[in-house]
């Protein structure tokens, strides 16, 4: 419950609310196990439902949509890839922070990493419908948390702390793409 409180604070109030959670202990165990748990579920679940149940119009054929067993099987890849980027962001962060003035903290980057990437699993929900994708673009202000909390969190300098989070970004952005390109290759999906 504490990790989904935190949550809540760094998406409304990032600035206040990141010296904060860097007070605190972090059990990045029980963050993995019963919040990313729970989040990763919104776009997979939310993906499955739109590819396979609700579908994609294609003008000249009508309501396409994935098949089953490709719909199931891409949306528990698609689950275990997001475990699998905010552990390689986590690590990236940890790795990268001395690089950029900051610290090493292996609990703290992987708070930093699994809160900043949240925006993009709630907006997981615009999986749904095929026409509201793009509403996914919405999932960049995770960028803007991970701004805020790099010096918080990893103690990067401010001035380091932009060119930090573009590198973060990008590196979040290819490990996402290169999954969701993965999963349509072997899944064959229409959607998401």
């Amino acid at each position: 419950m504490k990790d989904f409180l935190h949550a809540i604070a760094v998406l409304i109030d990032p600035a206040g609310a990141w010296p904060r959670v860097a007070k605190e202990p972090l059990d990045w165990v029980a963050l993995m196990t019963r919040y990313v748990v729970l989040l990763a579920l919104i776009p997979a679940l939310c993906g499955f439902i739109g590819a396979c149940i609700i579908g994609v119009i294609v003008p000249g054929t009508g309501v396409v949509r994935a098949a089953l067993f490709d719909g199931i099987f891409g949306a528990i890849f698609f689950y275990v890839e997001n475990f699998a980027v905010v552990l390689v962001l986590a690590v990236l962060l940890h790795l990268g922070a001395p690089l950029f003035g900051g610290r090493r903290d292996f609990a703290a980057a992987l708070a930093l990493a699994v809160y900043s990437y949240t925006p993009v699993w709630l907006t997981g929900v615009f999986l749904l419908l095929p026409g509201l994708h793009f509403l996914g673009l919405t999932g960049f202000y995770g960028a803007y948390v991970l701004l805020l909390g790099l010096p918080a969190m990893l103690q990067t300098p401010p001035p380091r702390a932009r060119a930090f989070a573009a590198l973060i970004v990008v590196c979040a952005l290819v490990l996402t793409l290169l999954a969701t390109w993965a999963q349509h290759r072997v899944f064959a999906l229409t959607a998401p």
